[in-house]
C-alpha cells in the first residue's frame, strides 16, 4: 500500500541520497535485533547468512552443472544385476557359487522382516518418511567437506543405491551434489519398497557377498528366511565397513557393531526388551568363504564350472544360470564323512610329523591374545579339523586353545599319536612346546585327541548302476588344500580290484568258477613279461596248490590270476577289457595285467563295475541334470541311456550273471567277508585291491542299484605300510557310505538267465564251458 502524501519524504531525498553516506557493514553494525539479542542469536545470524549463501550455490551447481550431466537411472528401474553361477544337488541343496559378485536376488516380500528392520535401524530408521534425502545431515556433512574434513556421511538408503550404481567412491563435494539429485530422481521413479528391494540385493557385505541373501549363505550357510535376530544384526553392520566388520576376520569388532545395532532395533521398537536380550546371548556359528555350503561338494561344483566354462566361457559367470546335479545330498554327506573318517584312521595310525608351526607367546596378556588370533587365522580350521596352540605342555598333558577362546586338556589316549613329542629328548622339529600350532579332531563322544594334517589322499565316487547318475564325489582330503580331484584326474595302478575283468574274460574262454587252477609259485622269463623276468607273489606269501576259480578270486590269489590270463592269452584280455569302457593303451598286453598293473581312474572303475552290477549294460557316468536361467526356461536336460531299456549291452548277460555271484563270494567269504556281516545285506557285491608294495588301497563294490569305487594312497606314489591293504583302509569307507546309501532299500535277488545252469555246485555256462567248465591249470 502507497504511503500518504504527507508521510512521504521529499523527492530529492530518495534520489540523491546524502554522500557521505557508506555501505552498512553488518559486521561492525549488526541490526538491532542482533546488536541487542544474545550471542546465540548473532551466531545463528551468522550460520543463517552461511547456509543461505551455501544453499544458493549448491542450487547453482546442481541445476547448471551437475542436473544435464546425470545419468540415467534405467539400470534401477530395470534391474538385472550380475548373478553368479550356482550348482545344487538333485534334490535342491547349494553347494557352489562361482561369479566375481556372490549375488542370488530374491524380492522384498521373501526377506525376513527382521532383516529388513535391522537394515532400516541401522542405515536409514527415516526410510519410509523422507523424499530420498536427510537434508539436515546432508548440510552437516557439507560443511564439513568444505572446511577440507571430507566426512561425507548421512547418507540415505536411497542415496546409498544412487552411490553404488552410478558413483564412485570418491569422496569429493561434488560427488555428494550428484548423490543427492541421483537420490530425487530415484525416488520420482521407484517406490520405497524397490528401493530397499534393490539395496538389499546389491551392496557389497565383504567375503564376495553382495546382498543380504549370498551373505547369509556365506557368513552363516542358510539361507536369509532362516536367519535368527541376533544373524541378522550381524549382517546389518557389515555395510558400513564390510572389512572392519566382517566377523570372520574380526569376530569382536563385528560382535560390538551387533551389540549396538541391537540396541538400536530395541530402542526404535522393532524387538522387544526381551528379545534384545536373548539376541544378544545367541552364540553365532560363523563361516565365511570355503565354508558357507552345509554338504561338502567342492569337487562336483568345480567338475560343473569347469564343464560349462569350456562351452560358454565367462559368460557363465554373470548370467544366473542354475546347474542341478545328480547328487543326492545324504549320499555326498556320507561320502565326504567316510573319506575324512579313513584318512583320519590311517593317519592316527602311523607316526606323528611334529607341530604344523610354531609362534612367540609374549608375556603380556593382550599381546598374547593377539598373536594366537593371527596364528589361529593363519592356520584355519578345516571342517572337522580344528587348528590350536599349545599354552601348556607336560609328558602326560597339554593345553591347547582354540578359534573359539575354549582350552583344551588333553591327557591320556588323546596324546598317543605324539607321545614321543612331549618327551625331553625329542627331535627339534617334532618337540610339542607352548606355541606350537596344532591339529585336534574330535570324536563322535565328543572327546577331543591330537591330530594331524594329513599327507595321504583318498577319493570316493558312487553311482546309479542303471543310469550312470552320479550319486556322491568326493576327490580328496579337502579341496581348499588340494583341488587335484583324484576321482577324475588320478591315473593309479587298480592292483587286484581290476581281477574280475580278466576273470570275465577267462569265462568266454571256456573257464568256470569251479575250474581248477594251480595256485604255486611261477617264474616268468623276460620274453613273456616284456621286460624282465618276473616272479610274481601272493600278497600273504602263502600257496593253496590247486583251488577253484571262485575261491581264488574270493581269496585274491595272484598266481591263479597270472595263470588265468596266461592261459587266455594277454592280447585277448587287452581287447576284451574295452567292452568295460577301459583304454587298452593304459594296459599293454603282459602277464602283469592279471594284477592291475596298468593304469585307471576311479571314475572309470565305477562305470566298469557297473556292467556287474545292471546285468551287463554300458550306461555313461553323468553329473550334471538340467541347467535352468533366471527366468526359468530349462537350457539343457541329460538324457541318459538305462539298463534293459535303451543303454548298450556290452557283456553277455550270463556272463554278468556268473561274475556277479562270484564277486558275492568275495563278500561272503573272502578278502570284503567283514562288508555282509556289518551291512546285514545279501545282495551286495565287490572286489578289494592292493597294488605292489601297498601304494594304493581300492574296495570296488555294488549292489544292483549303486556303484561305489573307494581309493586311497599318496600323491606322489609311495608305500601305505606293509599291513595296508584295500580290505583294511577302502573297504570301510565302502561299508560307511553304503550303510547310509543302502538304509531302508530292500534286498534284490538276480533272476538266473536262460543258458546259465549248475554243475558241481556252481553256475556254468554250457556254450562257453560243454563240460561244466571242469578242467585244471596248472
Amino acid at each position: 500500500m502507497a504511503l500518504p502524501p504527507k508521510d512521504r519524504p521529499p523527492q530529492n531525498q530518495r534520489s540523491n541520497p546524502q554522500p557521505n553516506r557508506r555501505p552498512r557493514d553488518f559486521r561492525a553494525n549488526p541490526p538491532a535485533f542482533a546488536k541487542s539479542g544474545s550471542p546465540l542469536i548473532k551466531a545463528l545470524f551468522v550460520m543463517g547468512m552461511a547456509v543461505g549463501l551455501m544453499f544458493v550455490l549448491l542450487l547453482g551447481y546442481a541445476f547448471l552443472i551437475a542436473k544435464p550431466n546425470l545419468p540415467k537411472i534405467s539400470a534401477l528401474v530395470d534391474y538385472n544385476p550380475k548373478t553368479p553361477l550356482r550348482v545344487y544337488t538333485a534334490d535342491k541343496v547349494l553347494i557352489g557359487e562361482f561369479g566375481e559378485e556372490r549375488r542370488k536376488v530374491i524380492p522384498l516380500a521373501d526377506m525376513p522382516l527382521v532383516m529388513r528392520n535391522a537394515v532400516i535401524a541401522t542405515e536409514d530408521d527415516r526410510f519410509y518418511s523422507h523424499g530420498g534425502v536427510d537434508y539436515i545431515g546432508v548440510l552437516r556433512a557439507g560443511v564439513a567437506n568444505m572446511r577440507g574434513h571430507l566426512a561425507q556421511g548421512a547418507s540415505t538408503i536411497t542415496m546409498q543405491v544412487a552411490r553404488n550404481f552410478f558413483l564412485s567412491n570418491e569422496k569429493t563435494f561434488s560427488r555428494k551434489i550428484y548423490e543427492i539429485l541421483l537420490a530425487w530422481e530415484i525416488e520420482s521413479q521407484l517406490s520405497k519398497d524397490k528401493i530397499l528391494e534393490i539395496y538389499m540385493n546389491q551392496i557389497f557385505l565383504g567375503q564376495r557377498a553382495f546382498g543380504f541373501s549370498s551373505a547369509a549363505q556365506i557368513y552363516f550357510g542358510k539361507d536369509l528366511k532362516d536367519i535368527s535376530t541376533a544373524e541378522a544384526a550381524m549382517l546389518a553392520g557389515l555395510p558400513k565397513a564390510p572389512s572392519a566388520y566382517n566377523p570372520v576376520t574380526n569376530f569382536r569388532r563385528a560382535k560390538m557393531r551387533q551389540t549396538y545395532i541391537l540396541g538400536r532395533m530395541r530402542d526404535l521398537g522393532y524387538i522387544t526388551p526381551e528379545e534384545y536380550q536373548k539376541a544378544i546371548g545367541e552364540e553365532l556359528h560363523i563361516r565365511g568363504l570355503g565354508n558357507e555350503f552345509s554338504t561338502r561338494a567342492d569337487f562336483p561344483a568345480e567338475m560343473v564350472r569347469q564343464l560349462l566354462y569350456a562351452q560358454y566361457g565367462e559368460a557363465i559367470y554373470s548370467q544366473g544360470i542354475d546347474v542341478y546335479t545328480t547328487l543326492i545330498k545324504a549320499d555326498q554327506d556320507a561320502a565326504y564323512k567316510a573319506v575324512r573318517r579313513g584318512i583320519f584312521e590311517y593317519d592316527l595310525r602311523h607316526a606323528y610329523r611334529g607341530p604344523e608351526g610354531f609362534v612367540d607367546l609374549p608375556d603380556d596378556p593382550a599381546k598374547r591374545q593377539r598373536t594366537i588370533d593371527d596364528a589361529l587365522l593363519a592356520y584355519p580350521q578345516l571342517d572337522d579339523l580344528q587348528s590350536g596352540i599349545v599354552l601348556d605342555a607336560k609328558p602326560k598333558e597339554m593345553q591347547v586353545i582354540i578359534s573359539t577362546g575354549d582350552v583344551i586338556t588333553l591327557k591320556g589316549d588323546a596324546l598317543r599319536l605324539a607321545s614321543a613329542s612331549l618327551t625331553d629328548n625329542a627331535q627339534p622339529k617334532k618337540k610339542l612346546r607352548p606355541g606350537s600350532v596344532v591339529r585336534l579332531l574330535q570324536a563322535d563322544d565328543g572327546v577331543w585327541k591330537l591330530a594331524q594334517l594329513p599327507q595321504v589322499e583318498a577319493a570316493f565316487v558312487s553311482m546309479n548302476a542303471q543310469n550312470g547318475a552320479i550319486l556322491s564325489l568326493v576327490g580328496g582330503f579337502d579341496f581348499r588344500r588340494n583341488q587335484f580331484n583324484h576321482v577324475t584326474q588320478a591315473w593309479r595302478q587298480p592292483g587286484s580290484s581290476f581281477k574280475p575283468f580278466i576273470y570275465a574274460a577267462a569265462l568266454e574262454k571256456g573257464f568256470s568258477p569251479s575250474t581248477m587252477v594251480n595256485d604255486a609259485p611261477l617264474s616268468i622269463g623276460s620274453l613273456e613279461t616284456g621286460s624282465q623276468s618276473w616272479e610274481p607273489k601272493n600278497y600273504d606269501g602263502k600257496y593253496d596248490g590247486m583251488m577253484r576259480l571262485r575261491n581264488a578270486l574270493a581269496k585274491s590269489k595272484n598266481l591263479v590270476s597270472v595263470r588265468i590270463v596266461r592261459a587266455i592269452g594277454p592280447s585277448y584280455a587287452q581287447e576284451y577289457i574295452k567292452r568295460f569302457g577301459f583304454d587298452p593303451e593304459k594296459h599293454p598286453p603282459y602277464l602283469t595285467m592279471a594284477l592291475g598293473a596298468g593304469s585307471v581312474t576311479p571314475l572309470q572303475m565305477a562305470s566298469a563295475y557297473s556292467v556287474f552290477a545292471n546285468g551287463g549294460y554300458q550306461v555313461e557316468p553323468y553329473l550334471i541334470d538340467r541347467m535352468i536361467d533366471t527366468k526359468g526356461n530349462v537350457l539343457f536336460e541329460a538324457k541318459p541311456t538305462r539298463a534293459g531299456e535303451d543303454a548298450t549291452r556290452v557283456l553277455d548277460k550270463r556272463t554278468a550273471f556268473v561274475m556277479d555271484s562270484m564277486l558275492q563270494e568275495v563278500t561272503k567269504t573272502g578278502t570284503a567277508a567283514s562288508a555282509r556281516a556289518k551291512l546285514g545285506r545279501n545282495d551286495i557285491a565287490g572286489k578289494t585291491g592292493t597294488t605292489n608294495e601297498s601304494h594304493d588301497a581300492w574296495f570296488a563294490g555294488y549292489n544292483p542299484k549303486i556303484v561305489a569305487i573307494a581309493w586311497i594312497g599318496f600323491d606322489k606314489p609311495e608305500s601305505l605300510g606293509d599291513k595296508e591293504t584295500g580290505g583294511g583302509l577302502a573297504l570301510p569307507m565302502w561299508i560307511s557310505y553304503m550303510g547310509v546309501a543302502l538304509k531302508g532299500v530292500p534286498q534284490e535277488s538276480r533272476e538266473v538267465p536262460d543258458g546259465v545252469t549248475q554243475f558241481d555246485g556252481d553256475w556254468f555256462i554250457p556254450e562257453f564251458s560243454p563240460n561244466g567248465g571242469v578242467r585244471e591249470l596248472q
